[in-house]
C-alpha cells in the first residue's frame, strides 16, 4: 500500500483510535505528454518570478517556494506547513464523528473521494469495535476531517473488514436542478404508456445480472494503446492524422417510436431472458419455416408444376418445357 498520507484519530465520544488514511483507487488514465509540432520535443513548464523586481521571470526552485493568502490586491499573508496545523491542531489531526445516520438516506450525489483507513500502533482493539459496531448497528458515521488546506465532511463505512472514509460534498457545493427542463411524472411531452413501461421493464429485466466489477475495463485506453502499438509498428510515429472532411448529418425527426426501439433492443440483448413480449413473439416464430424446406426435398418438387403453370399462361412456349416437369413429379 506504501505510506500513508494521512496520521490521526478517529474520535467519537471519549473514544479515540489511533488511524493511517490510504488512498482506495488509483488513476489509470492516459498519462499524455504535450509536444512541440515543429520538432516533437516535449514541452515543459516551470516556476518563475511574476514579481517586478530583479528576479522577474527566473526560474524559482523548490526549496524558495512559501504559500501565501492573498488578503488584498497584491498583497499576501505567508502561511506555513506549521501555521496551519496551529490555527486548529486537534481539527488536523482528528476525524471527528458528528452523528451517525442510515447509509440510504446519503445520495450518491454527495459521495466524493474514497480513502481506506487502517489502524495505527496499538488501535487494532478499538478499530474493531467501531466496525463491528457500524455494522450491528447499519449505520455509518458521520464526521469531519482536514486533509491539506481542506476540511470535509465524510462518511466512515465498513467494506469487508476495512473502514472506508469517503469525503463527501457540502450540500451549498450540490447544484440546484431548478434551471433544468426535467419532465414531471405528469408532464404531458413524456407521457408513458402502459405498453412501453411493460417493455422497459422487460428490456431491465433482460439486462439484469449479478455485479461483477472485475469484468468491466476501460476498453477506450486499450484502444488508444492498441492505436499507438500500431503507428509505432507502421512507422507513423510523427504522423499527424487530420480529421476528414465533416459530412452534413442527416435530417431527424423529433418523433421517436419508443415502441420499435424497445421491440429492437429486447431482440438484439443476449444473455438471460426475461418473459417475452407480445410484440416479439410474432417475429420470433417466423424463422421456423426455413428447417422444414430444407428437411423433405419432396414439396419442392411438387411446387415445380405450379411455378411451370405460371410460366406456361406467360409464355406458350413454356408449356412443352413443363411436362417432362409434370411426368417427373408424378
Amino acid at each position: 500500500m506504501g505510506r500513508s498520507l494521512w496520521k490521526g484519530a478517529i474520535s467519537f465520544g471519549l473514544v479515540h483510535i489511533p488511524v493511517e488514511m490510504h488512498p482506495a483507487v488509483s488513476d489509470n488514465a492516459l498519462d499524455l505528454t504535450m509536444l512541440d509540432r515543429r520538432d516533437f520535443s516535449p514541452v515543459g513548464f516551470k516556476r518563475y518570478n511574476k514579481g517586478n523586481n530583479k528576479g522577474n521571470n527566473k526560474e524559482v526552485v523548490w526549496d524558495d517556494i512559501v504559500k501565501g493568502y492573498e488578503y488584498s490586491d497584491g498583497e499576501y499573508v505567508v502561511l506555513s506547513e506549521e501555521d496551519l496545523r496551529r490555527a486548529n491542531p486537534e481539527a488536523t489531526g482528528t476525524i471527528d464523528i458528528l452523528a451517525f445516520v442510515d447509509a440510504e438516506t446519503v445520495p450518491l450525489l454527495y459521495y466524493e473521494q474514497p480513502y481506506y483507513l487502517a489502524p495505527g500502533k496499538g488501535g487494532d482493539k478499538v478499530y474493531a469495535l467501531l466496525r463491528e459496531t457500524l455494522k450491528k448497528v447499519g449505520k455509518i458515521g458521520i464526521a469531519t476531517v482536514v486533509i491539506r488546506v481542506k476540511q470535509h465532511l465524510a462518511a466512515l463505512v465498513c467494506e469487508g473488514d476495512t473502514i472506508v472514509l469517503n469525503t463527501l460534498r457540502y450540500s451549498d457545493e450540490i447544484r440546484p436542478t431548478d434551471e433544468l427542463k426535467i419532465p414531471t411524472a405528469r408532464s404531458k411531452t413524456a407521457a408513458i404508456s402502459d405498453k412501453e413501461l411493460k417493455m422497459a421493464m422487460a428490456l431491465v429485466e433482460g439486462m439484469s445480472e449479478d455485479w461483477k466489477p472485475e469484468q468491466y475495463h476501460d476498453t477506450y485506453r486499450e484502444d488508444i494503446l492498441a492505436l499507438v502499438a500500431k503507428k509505432v509498428k507502421a512507422k507513423q510515429t510523427k504522423t499527424i492524422t487530420m480529421p476528414d472532411k465533416e459530412k452534413a448529418p442527416a435530417a431527424k425527426s423529433n418523433v421517436i417510436d419508443l415502441v420499435a426501439l424497445l421491440q429492437q433492443s429486447l431482440g438484439k440483448k443476449p444473455g438471460k431472458a426475461s418473459a417475452p413480449v407480445e410484440e416479439s413473439e410474432d417475429e420470433e416464430e417466423a424463422p421456423a419455416a426455413k428447417p422444414r424446406k430444407a428437411a423433405s426435398k419432396t414439396p419442392s418438387r411438387a411446387k415445380a408444376p405450379a411455378k411451370a403453370a405460371t410460366k406456361a399462361a406467360a409464355k406458350p412456349a413454356a408449356k412443352a418445357k413443363a411436362a417432362p416437369a409434370r411426368r417427373k413429379a408424378a
